[in-house]
């Protein structure tokens, strides 16, 4: 609070009369009256900065573990990605949450491919078409023969009076029914392109029922035995063998194919197989368990200097000793509820040991027996799906960044920042509190020292009196 102009003369006054600073003995005054409450709640802030930065620590430390865990499985040496030997004939990848072993033979005979067709040669893509309804019918086709596909229910395109190509190009696009439609301009003129979803019983034909009042309509209709031209490409779907057996689909994308694989083909390699194999982790799960467990005890250390009984800032925090808790327990956690009978279904059962002062201790002999006896199950429990060591830490992890739970590390924070904030008021009204009382203190003084300074004159009168009564009597 800024001293008030009267409040700042008076100051700039004070002690002419006794001779005393009474604006510093005011200020000294008004600041030892306030200075046990003033280092109080000071004390009381510090504490709680150290606690929010503490409780900060442990939980960024906690998600920054999940985060690394999590991009090693998806894209380090843990992940079981499939490759080919001929990247050329189709891209690999493994759907989430699917693990692939072994290898697999592959031979493209066919890519799956769209029907492309044609309309007749307008001048103009501005040119009219008549009025009526066209009718796409879906099936397998050739310009030999049509095979309707009964199963897809035809697609119906009105076309109003005075619409053009173009118009007719962006009311089939408007369908979103798997059709991309354009007009070419070619060197005779206009030309309506339709190209419709790969696959055999994708391909189609088109119907036209003219308005009589405004015929043309029927010039974009096709039929097989028409004219064999605008029948650019004919639909199919993809023919190829893995491991020898014969399969099709109606994309080149086939997702899930085999356990832990999806393909995109890209390109026929008949009498010449590609070989597709999965990266092993099992090399790489020794190590990782060793980083595991270092991590975990980096964040156990943290939380058993926080939560020091006799110095530790955390030492009653619910949120630290929830995730203590948690830890300590870590090991018996089953993270794999569906694996069958015999297989490992907990961190311990991995080699994960905790000591008695709560750190934790990877028993390698543990882990290589588990990997010998069942390496499947073990790598098994290394994947970014629902179950397993990175979705029980991810879960850990983001329970302590959530807020509005008071057992968590998150929830403690809130609690410290909602709680320095209040103390941050108090101080502030603790400081006009002391300005208001050194304001009035000199005031008062100033007062006391104007009566001073006037006893003072007073005395100074009688003084020079009795020295003249003095000099009168020699």
């Amino acid at each position: 609070m800024a001293m008030s102009i009267s409040t700042t003369s008076i100051a700039t006054t004070l002690g002419i009369g006794s001779g005393i600073d009474m604006a510093g003995l005011a200020t000294q005054l008004a600041e030892a009256q306030f200075e046990g409450r003033n280092q109080r709640l000071t004390n009381q802030s510090e504490t709680l900065e150290r606690r929010i930065s503490l409780a900060g620590s442990i939980r960024s430390s906690f998600s920054t573990f999940a985060s690394a865990l999590g991009d090693r499985l998806r894209s380090g040496d843990l992940a079981p990605l499939p490759s080919i030997s001929n990247a050329a004939v189709a891209a690999v990848s493994s759907p989430l949450g699917s693990i692939g072993k072994g290898s697999y033979s592959l031979e493209v005979t066919q890519l799956a491919s769209y029907q492309t067709l044609a309309g007749p040669t307008y001048a103009s893509a501005e040119d009219t078409v008549g009025t009526g309804t066209l009718t796409i019918r879906f099936g397998e086709t050739s310009n030999a023969s049509f095979t309707e596909d009964t199963g897809k229910t035809p697609l119906t395109i009105d076309v109003a009076a005075g619409a053009t190509l173009n118009d007719v190009a962006a009311a089939i696009n408007g369908k979103n029914a798997g059709f991309n439609a354009y007009v070419a301009q070619t060197g005779t003129g206009a030309q309506l392109v339709i190209k419709g979803s790969e696959g055999l019983q994708n391909g189609f034909t088109i119907e036209a029922t003219e308005d009589a009042g405004d015929p043309g309509l029927a010039a974009l209709a096709w039929q097989p035995g028409g004219d064999p031209s605008r029948l650019i490409k004919t639909s199919a779907d993809a023919a190829f063998t893995l491991d020898g057996l014969a399969r099709t689909s109606e994309t080149n994308k086939i997702d899930n194919l085999a356990p832990g694989l999806s393909l995109t083909l890209t390109a026929t390699n008949a009498g010449s197989p590609a070989t597709i194999t999965f990266a092993n982790p099992s090399s790489a799960i020794s190590s990782v368990m060793q980083d595991i467990t270092g991590a975990l005890n980096e964040i156990v250390n943290e939380l058993r200097t926080a939560t020091d009984p006799k110095t530790g800032d955390l030492a009653r925090d619910s949120g630290a000793r929830a995730l203590s808790r948690t830890l300590s327990g870590l090991g018996s956690v089953v993270i794999m509820p569906d694996a069958p009978e015999g297989a490992p279904r907990t961190l311990a059962e991995l080699g994960l040991a905790i000591e008695p002062d709560g750190s934790f201790r990877l028993d390698n002999k543990k882990l290589t027996e588990v990997m010998n006896r069942d390496p499947s199950a073990v790598a098994a429990m290394f994947t970014t799906g629902l179950n397993g060591i990175y979705s029980t830490i991810d879960r850990m992890a983001r329970s302590n960044s959530i807020s509005s739970d008071p057992g968590s590390l998150a929830g403690s924070i809130a609690r410290y920042k909602k709680q320095s904030l209040q103390i941050t008021r108090d101080l502030e009204k603790l400081a006009d509190q002391q300005e208001d009382l050194r304001a009035r203190m000199v005031a008062r003084f100033a007062k006391a020292d104007s009566q001073v300074a006037a006893s003072k004159s007073t005395l100074s009168f009688l003084q020079s009196q009795i020295d003249i009564w003095n000099s009168q009597g020699d």
